[in-house]
């Protein structure tokens, strides 16, 4: 009898932890939206009016739940509001819109300064020689729950959704190249056949873009994204959102990868 309790007793606390989060999530997600939040994203990010009134509804959930849980600290006297927390939110999880994901799961804090900030930088050249120092960043993603962002970056990427640069969408996309365990340009696909076409579609375009930064020649994607496979991804998540109509013309097999990925061509939007 005594083991009899202990199995459903364990039972009983399997069933909480699998039934809590999603019970948590939902009454979370059912909250009114606040009108100030509305007007705040129609004032300051012209793509949310885009948006059908469907794909609204959607990312309000998703910000109402990513500002429960995650915290934003603000550094170098940078006071967090609420124009801080939901332009951040609305869009990160504008690239989960359609996307299956864990809502960032792994993600607990966002750490955000008032401009562009230093931050140590170690290098090793080809021949091995170390170097060190500090380097000016807009933006970091780590794998240890954490993101960096200016926030003069993210207001300017927020309001000009048009010229392929956006820092937040930069770094939430290391956030879901990291799900699948390591930053390496491959996020987490359905089966092994999408595995299959995105390492030959990415492979072969990051070697485009390579050749494009050593001759100096750029057509659509900036040359960071040439620098490892990791910031490719970031960067053409970037590009595939605001600079798609350029992205679809001049890399379409690229574009069609992240469409499939994202679930949403953001043509619709332009």
């Amino acid at each position: 009898m005594i083991w009899l309790a202990v199995l459903l007793l364990a039972a009983l606390i399997a069933a909480w932890f699998w039934w809590w989060p999603g019970f948590q999530r939902r009454r979370v997600m059912r909250r009114p939206f606040p009108a100030e939040w509305s007007a705040l994203l129609e004032r300051n990010m012209p793509i949310y009016a885009r948006l059908s009134e469907r794909e609204r509804q959607r990312l309000q959930q998703l910000v109402q739940y990513f500002l429960h849980h995650k915290q934003f600290v603000g550094c170098a006297g940078l006071q967090i509001n609420d124009e801080i927390r939901v332009s951040i939110a609305a869009e990160a999880c504008l690239l989960i819109l359609y996307q299956p994901s864990t809502l960032y799961a792994k993600l607990r804090f966002i750490y955000v300064y008032p401009h562009a900030y230093q931050a140590p930088h170690r290098q090793v050249s080809e021949a091995g020689v170390v170097s060190e120092g500090v380097q000016g960043r807009l933006g970091e993603s780590w794998d240890s729950g954490k993101i960096v962002l200016s926030w003069d970056d993210v207001a300017h990427g927020t309001r000009d959704f048009s010229d392929g640069e956006n820092v937040v969408l930069h770094e939430f996309a290391h956030q879901l190249d990291q799900e699948s365990g390591i930053a390496n340009g491959a996020p987490l696909l359905q089966d092994r056949a999408s595995y299959r076409r995105w390492a030959s579609v990415l492979s072969d375009e990051f070697e485009q873009l390579q050749k494009e930064a050593r001759l100096r020649r750029r057509r659509v994607m900036k040359h960071y994204g040439a620098t490892n496979p990791a910031e490719f991804f970031a960067v053409a998540t970037e590009h595939f959102f605001e600079q798609p109509d350029d992205l679809q013309q001049r890399h379409p097999e690229l574009f069609s990868e992240f469409e499939d990925y994202y679930g949403v061509d953001p043509r619709r939007w332009q």
